[in-house]
């Protein structure tokens, strides 16, 4: 994570964490970078890289920019779940905040080091400008692990429901929402356990008392995050119909989420290479050619990164936090 720039931390919350060397997140990212770059690189070396740039020639601009607005929406909808999650903790933020620092850790994420870097930038923005560092820390932690436990579970029940895919994929996919499941079943203890312990695990655990003392709590969120990985199936459905592919909306809605699950191991940037080798494992079997998953896999990369290029707008027109604790106007917690 990149180091943040030293604040006090509030009343009840947990101390800042000692800055990180500078020289970790740029090898993390060059060697992610560098991961999926190489698998992409075999990728194409091994299936012919002409046919492959002969079906991204053949995508229609037209569902390209339809994917890249309904990704932007998809956002929105993120957003609001990282505003459900804050409200949880009384962070007095009204919903336009959370919508712009969703977009501003949206734009960072392009240029800086994976998702971590964007999720630092929104923890801090919200952090200062509400004078709650530590619960918008916890807020960001939160919202990135909910949306992960939305994708397994759901990519789960869809890997135990289906039939015909090889047990190599399903039993993986089941056994990951599996242990999701087990953790989240087990948030009361783990709170109750992280209480007895030492002082600063103590604080931290004081800290997201709500999220695991009532995690029945957290299932609206859970529930926005797989309503957003159907939306991001439906996606890539859309960027298939573009490349003149007939695959019914079925097939994406079963593969993309487990194709996700993969993907969103932290190997390689932002699951480059990762993802369009699960689509040409999970696609392949229904029937796609091998070129035509591997275009929709580099279509979408570059759909999320236009998407995520609309946040230069919330960069641009967000007042930057105060850099020292100052005096907020107080808000009612969760209003807008």
């Amino acid at each position: 994570m990149q180091a943040e720039p030293e604040i006090g931390a509030g009343p009840g919350q947990p101390p800042a964490a000692p800055a990180a060397r500078k020289g970790h997140p740029v090898l993390g990212f060059v060697a992610r970078a560098g991961a999926g770059l190489t698998i992409v690189t075999l990728l194409l070396w091994h299936y012919d890289a002409r046919p492959v740039l002969h079906q991204l020639g053949r995508e229609r601009l037209a569902f390209l920019l339809a994917v890249v607005a309904i990704y932007v929406a998809g956002q929105v909808m993120s957003a609001w779940r990282w505003n459900l999650l804050g409200a949880m903790l009384k962070i007095p933020a009204p919903f336009i905040d959370y919508l712009a620092y969703g977009f501003i850790g949206m734009f960072t994420n392009v240029f800086v080091p994976g998702l971590i870097g964007g999720d630092a930038l929104r923890a801090v923005y919200l952090g200062r400008r509400h004078q709650r560092l530590g619960d918008a820390i916890a807020s960001v932690a939160a919202d990135r692990i909910v949306g992960l436990v939305g994708l397994f579970w759901m990519a789960a029940a869809i890997a135990a429901l289906s039939a015909g895919l090889p047990r190599s994929v399903t039993l993986p996919t089941i056994a990951v929402g599996a242990v999701a499941l087990a953790g989240f079943a087990a948030l009361p203890l783990i709170g109750q356990l992280a209480a007895r312990l030492p002082a600063r695990i103590a604080s931290v655990a004081a800290t997201i008392e709500p999220y695991l003392s009532r995690p029945l709590r957290l299932m609206p969120e859970i529930g926005l995050s797989v309503a957003l990985q159907l939306l991001l199936a439906v996606c890539q459905w859309i960027l298939a119909r573009g490349l003149g592919l007939s695959a019914p909306l079925a097939l994406f809605l079963l593969c993309v989420p487990i194709a996700n699950v993969f993907a969103s191991l932290p190997v390689t940037l932002n699951g480059l290479g990762v993802r369009e080798t699960a689509y040409l494992m999970l696609f392949g079997m229904a029937g796609m050619a091998k070129a035509d998953a591997i275009a929709l896999g580099l279509l979408w990369f570059a759909a999320t990164a236009l998407g995520n290029l609309t946040g230069v707008v919330a960069f641009v027109l967000t007042e930057t936090p105060p850099l020292c604790a100052a005096e907020s106007p107080v808000l009612i917690p969760g209003e807008g």
